[in-house]
């Protein structure tokens, strides 16, 4: 198996070969380095004070008990993983140790960006609050994912940090796997993006459907495609929202739209299984970075390395990505 550089940041670099790390501590920004054969370059540090931190998980799946099984007969992708008796379920090993390194970096806002429960039973929404509430408290925020529609939540919110807003849209339907946006949501975003005397992040569970896409099915697995249209054109007119995260696809990917610019849509991959994401969001006075990590504890490794054999063992190429989609830069957006 060859070296995998997961993360990079303006100050460091994590490379894994299987289940050990191997970090890179105290590098400088925008340098270049080689580490155990592979060549990479750090982040650029944008200018100014550091100001705020933000972390973020989605698809936590409290409550799960197969990893790899899609719940459609005859559409599983083997094999389908589970602990063995006695053994802690895997998503408490794994929403464990993305919960120790964030604490790590003293967040000023936790979001948890859907699919926390597998199928909104109180009992799994007391395992999220009792893993995450207990750490984080009032900077804990979270929204629903498809298999979060039976739990109820206000929204759309905001949370204002120095240097930066969290916008915080519900995207589930219930009954349904894909999204929506209805227009009370997009009306509220275009407004906060209007008054808005900093950066916006904006979260939601399922991620965009690519305007001009040849396909435009009604069914579409993200955000229904008229809504993602919708989500689009406010955030072309909004110059105050610099990006929209999303986790639901179990991948790690970064587009751009023309219609947009450089403005990042962003998929995370999940908690539970391969590779066991948590991302950092670095505000400073100048712009953000955004920095995806593995998690690294040695339970979670182990889980995370056992599900590479997923989908046939196709899964990590499909949920890593490249590096791009995991850490790159943020910038202001004019005009």
């Amino acid at each position: 198996m060859p070296l995998e550089l997961t993360t990079v940041s303006d100050d460091a670099a994590v490379i894994f070969d299987g289940a050990r790390s191997i970090r890179s501590d105290a590098l400088n920004p925008d340098s270049s380095y080689h580490v155990e054969g592979i060549e990479f370059r750090t982040l650029p540090r944008p200018p100014g004070e550091r100001l705020a931190t933000v972390t973020t998980v989605n698809d936590l799946h409290f409550g799960e008990t197969e990893c790899g099984s899609i719940g459609i007969e005859g559409l599983d992708f083997g094999p389908v993983l589970s602990v063995a008796p006695g053994e802690d379920p895997y998503p408490e090993v794994m929403n464990r140790g993305a919960v120790a390194e964030m604490v790590a970096v003293s967040p000023d806002a936790v979001i948890a960006k859907g699919d926390l429960t597998d199928g909104s039973r109180p009992e799994e929404l007391e395992a999220f609050l009792g893993v995450y509430g207990e750490a984080f408290g009032d900077r804990l925020w979270w929204m629903r994912g498809n298999h979060d529609t039976g739990l109820a939540v206000a929204s759309p919110r905001a949370v204002t940090l120095p240097g930066v807003i969290l916008a915080l849209l519900d995207t589930a339907v219930f009954g349904y796997a894909s999204g929506r946006l209805d227009a009370d949501q997009l009306a509220w975003l275009d407004q906060l993006g209007a008054d808005a005397d900093r950066p916006v992040l904006v979260f939601g569970h399922h991620h965009c459907w690519m305007p001009g896409s040849r396909a435009r099915p009604d069914t579409y697995f993200g955000i229904h495609p008229d809504d993602s249209e919708a989500l689009v054109e406010v955030v072309a007119r909004r110059a105050a929202l610099v990006g929209y995260f999303a986790g639901h696809t179990h991948r790690n990917r970064a587009r751009r739209f023309a219609e947009t610019g450089d403005v990042p849509w962003v998929e995370a991959a999940c908690v539970k299984d391969f590779p066991g994401t948590w991302v950092e969001y670095r505000v400073f006075e100048g712009g953000i970075l955004q920095v995806s990590h593995r998690i690294a504890t040695p339970e979670a490794l182990a889980w995370s390395e056992r599900c590479r054999d997923m989908v046939y063992g196709y899964y990590p190429t499909y949920a890593f990505g490249q590096l791009a989609d995991r850490c790159f830069p943020i910038w202001p957006r004019t005009g």
